[in-house]
């Protein structure tokens, strides 16, 4: 059988399973007519926000088709680039959108289950998640295996070649597939993180610092808004994100196998492996439950369970293929898959020791609230400037030990890929791992709802121990994230360079890649890429910012103008406040984002490919480092406000609880806005210039 048949098989299985874990929570009960009411009000405005997001980003997909088709007429590209340009950005933003759609049935009936039990709470809450993680996996496995069959067909009937010729071309033609998923997800975790930002400093600091009234109080008119930002940046933006990693690292490690001249089985070996993290995660996923009454240990217990069960199973079934696939001296392909395992796992716990309340840094954060808001910042910023040093050394091993274990001092293409199984690896359990991540927001909304619907106050403990595990999980999954994201990028970064010897020797150009540290076009293309990563974060946090007042001055206009609100004699305007945070946050993240597309190609035309592999590093290094940092002070931030609120340090409404609030404020968008999309504008940027560098090398004003 042809193994490719065994990756649409891995894909209909993740695909199916979603449909019966679907069908199974729109089984579960809802509540009573208050929970029913408030969760319409959050799907309804996380659908109106997503719709307004399809309206603007369509309009960039179509513009750039043009010009891509316009490129593969003028043959700078394969005539296949501009379709499926829109297939990648079309199944990225299908992840996001039903992902979103799961989440928003899933917060209610969460809270119900929580009102019977905690495990049952977990459960539907996990499941949610989970919907999102096997998606992204199954659309993204569907979508690499009908391309990869369609350029075989075409590159053996039309344009007949054979051997490694075959498999060079078909790579390098899906390299550039990548954009179009890149594109939306950057579009979708920036948007949606101005958004869910921008509405949640609204709520928090008009609701809780200046009115006084609880998180999640129905009196509150940013608190729908909340809920909605929860859904649109924390489930829908993540998923088109880690959809586009994971289609990248598999793309690129194909180019890698290419290169290395392993033929059909070295090309295809990625995507089995991607096949074995399909089942993996399906057999994790049933691992995880838990008693009433656990506490926050018992609570990671059961889902890092799930997780390390999925993680010994790829090891086991990348061992057999890897074993029964490839010649005996490529069994270093399985050592890398380890290290790539091995790497997520280190790199999620040091995330977890700098940002969970259960250890020192984060405590000490908690403490400097004490002395005020400014000592709380200082040390924050602080805290998350150290925490990077330990996920650079993880990595920087991961990459030296896939490359030696693969014979690269001696066979460096060989070397490369093995680097590039290594992130594959990392991703191989994106099923459960993401699952893990996305059940978060589901249990944040189910608190609200419970608060909202005024529940007993054990199903809001409940939920509440729901999301405080996902504020963990979520931050260890922003460190995988960024990880995976490094080394998918690397391995794009040395695909660049072949596909773009390949184009040349295509459009009949000689080009030296010799790239030298004191080469100044490379220099140059070191020093725009390392500052790109901070004038695209100043520019998303000014959006957060500017997006925050317009949502501030609309909460204090309807404390002030609707009479009773504050004494609950009164409904607040909830819609008003998410279509106003909508149009905010859509029109804050389209000068970003075109920075991050324009960029590539201005340096590329300017400096040529050179500056370009210069720009693409710096970009990498300033990025992974800065993305760290900005992701673990928020996450710190978050839960030092959390344990004060425990009863910790004085406890709710406290100075230092007030000092945490501010702090939690300025984390909320390091974490979730600026810091996540960091991910996506370090790939994005090597695709860009991947895409582009057909035009790149032909008009570069320095060769």
């Amino acid at each position: 059988m042809d193994p490719i048949l065994y990756v649409f098989i891995g894909s209909f299985l993740a695909l199916a399973f979603c449909g019966g874990l679907i069908r199974w929570i729109l089984k579960q009960p809802e509540g009573n007519e208050k929970m029913q009411e408030i969760s319409r009000y959050v799907f309804e405005g996380a659908k109106g926000y997503l719709r307004q997001q399809y309206k603007i980003v369509s309009i960039f997909f179509a513009v750039v088709f043009v010009i891509l088709l316009i490129m593969a007429l003028e043959g700078f590209l394969v005539i296949f680039v501009p379709f499926a340009f829109l297939t990648g950005g079309l199944f990225s933003g299908f992840c996001g959108w039903l992902g979103m759609f799961v989440a928003t049935k899933s917060n209610a009936r969460t809270a119900k289950a929580a009102w019977e039990s905690l495990d049952k709470g977990l459960r539907l809450a996990f499941s949610g998640g989970t919907v999102m993680g096997f998606m992204v996996v199954g659309l993204g496995l569907l979508e690499l295996a009908t391309w990869f069959l369609i350029l075989k067909w075409y590159y053996t009937t039309r344009q007949p070649l054979a051997g490694n010729e075959l498999f060079t071309a078909i790579t390098s033609t899906m390299l550039c597939f990548g954009m179009g998923a890149s594109s939306y997800a950057l579009f979708a975790r920036l948007g949606g993180g101005i958004y869910t930002k921008a509405a949640d400093v609204g709520a928090d600091l008009v609701g809780k610092v200046e009115a006084g009234i609880p998180e999640d109080d129905p009196r509150n008119p940013a608190v729908i808004a909340d809920q909605v930002g929860d859904n649109v940046g924390d489930v829908a933006g993540m998923g088109a994100d880690l959809y586009e990693s994971y289609v990248d690292s598999i793309v690129a490690t194909m180019a890698l196998a290419a290169a290395a001249g392993l033929g059909l089985k070295g090309v295809i070996t990625p995507l089995l492996l991607a096949v074995c993290g399909v089942i993996a995660s399906l057999i994790g996923f049933f691992f995880v439950r838990t008693k009433e009454g656990a506490t926050q240990k018992g609570l990671l217990k059961a889902l890092r369970k799930g997780v390390l069960t999925a993680a010994v199973f790829v090891v086991i079934f990348s061992f057999l293929i890897i074993k029964f696939t490839l010649p005996a001296e490529y069994f270093g392909i399985f050592w890398s898959v380890v290290i790539g395992l091995l790497a997520g796992v280190f790199i999620g716990q040091l995330t977890e020791y700098f940002t969970s309340a259960g250890y020192k840094p984060t405590q000490n954060l908690a403490k400097s609230s004490k002395t005020g808001p400014a000592t709380m910042i200082i040390e924050g910023i602080a805290l998350g400037m150290l925490s990077p040093a330990g996920a650079v050394l993880i990595v920087g091993g991961a990459i030296l030990a896939s490359f030696a274990v693969n014979n690269g001092f001696n066979n460096f293409g060989m070397g490369l890929y093995g680097v590039g199984i290594s992130a594959v690896g990392m991703l191989s359990t994106l099923g459960i791992t993401l699952a893990t991540d996305a059940y978060g927001p589901i249990a944040d909304n189910a608190g609200g709802i419970a608060e909202m619907a005024k529940l007993p106050k054990e199903v809001r403990q409940r939920t509440d121990q729901l999301d405080s595990l996902g504020n963990t999980t979520a931050a260890t999954g922003k460190g995988f994230a960024i990880g995976s994201a490094a080394l998918t990028a690397l391995a794009l970064i040395v695909a660049y360079k072949d596909h773009v010897l390949h184009e040349a020797a295509r459009l009949g150009f000689s080009l030296d890649l010799t790239a030298s540290l004191f080469d100044p076009n490379v220099l140059v293309g070191v020093f725009i890429g390392a500052m790109m990563p901070f004038v695209f974060c100043s520019l998303s946090l000014s959006a957060v910012g500017r997006a925050a007042g317009a949502v501030i001055e609309e909460v204090r206009r309807q404390f002030r103008e609707i009479k009773g609100l504050l004494d609950g004699n009164a409904k607040a305007d909830y819609s008003r406040c998410v279509t106003l945070t909508t149009k905010a946050a859509q029109k804050e993240m389209i000068l970003p984002s075109l920075l991050a597309i324009a960029a590539p190609i201005a340096t590329g035309l300017l400096l040529g490919v050179r500056g370009e592999i210069g720009l693409l590093v710096g970009a990498l290094a300033s990025g992974f480092v800065l993305a760290i940092m900005m992701a673990n002070s928020g996450g710190a931030w978050d839960n030092a406000k959390k344990y004060i609120e425990e009863g910790n340090l004085d406890g709710k409404g406290s100075e230092a609880h007030k000092a945490a609030v501010t702090g939690d404020t300025i984390g909320d968008p390091f974490k979730d806005t600026a810091g996540p999309s960091l991910n996506i504008l370090i790939k994005l940027m090597a695709m860009v210039s991947i895409v582009f560098s057909g035009v790149i090398v032909t008009y570069a004003l320095f060769k």
